[in-house]
């Protein structure tokens, strides 16, 4: 084989391997991803149900329930347009409260509730993530009409 020859099955060899190394990494980012929906998202059907995503909205005051177990919770999160119930089992987080923001990541279950399996709380007063709280703008503005 020549030389220029060499050089060319070696150039497709390494562009193949190129190819195959980025396909691995774009499927265990498209594997990873988490998308964020809100209530009202969720209740329109826009929320994925065969993956897990995250929700996000204030804990609706009154709503938070506790299990015979103590580790089982319920709540519900609103957008101020629409409430979803929320099923968890674990610890909270300390900062978690009825009436403040909250993200939960998980699924929506057979019976409509979503079964989340991580929580978290915002970290201090000032904070929500800027999803949720366009979210919750977006939600109050269209409310008011």
């Amino acid at each position: 084989m020549k030389a220029r020859h060499k050089r060319l099955v070696l150039l497709a060899a390494a562009l193949a391997a190129l190819a195959l190394a980025t396909a691995l990494v774009l499927q265990a980012f498209r594997k990873n991803l988490v998308f964020f929906f809100t209530p009202s998202q969720v209740a329109a059907g826009e929320a994925p149900r065969q993956r897990a995503f995250r929700i996000g909205g204030l804990v609706e005051a009154g709503s938070l329930a506790r299990g015979a177990d103590g580790l089982t919770v319920s709540f519900v999160v609103t957008d101020t347009a629409q409430r979803l119930p929320v099923r968890y089992r674990g610890a909270l987080p300390d900062l978690f409260k009825e009436g403040k923001g909250v993200v939960a990541q998980g699924r929506i279950g057979a019976d409509r509730v979503f079964q989340a399996e991580e929580v978290l709380a915002k970290h201090d007063e000032n904070y929500m993530p800027p999803d949720a709280a366009y979210a919750l703008k977006k939600a109050q503005a269209g409310g008011a009409r």
